[in-house]
């Protein structure tokens, strides 16, 4: 069985834990600082810790900046 997902089109391992929670500890990433698409279908922030992840899975995160 193929072990990947994509993260912003690149080919990526599965993270531990396998969530949106773990993919972004993985990552280094604020999760309040960023945005989670899964398959097209945004995730809400409240559950990056109960969404898991499987292989195959499409998922873009958009990292918010600031400035002006």
């Amino acid at each position: 069985m193929d072990e990947t997902i994509t993260v912003n089109g690149e080919e990526a391992g599965m993270p531990q834990p396998r969530t949106i929670a773990g993919l972004l500890a993985a990552l280094n990433l604020d999760p309040d600082k960023v945005a989670v698409e899964r398959n097209r279908k945004l995730v809400r922030g409240s559950t990056y810790d109960t969404v898991e992840l499987q292989p195959g899975d499409d998922i873009e995160i958009v990292t918010f900046v600031g400035g002006g």
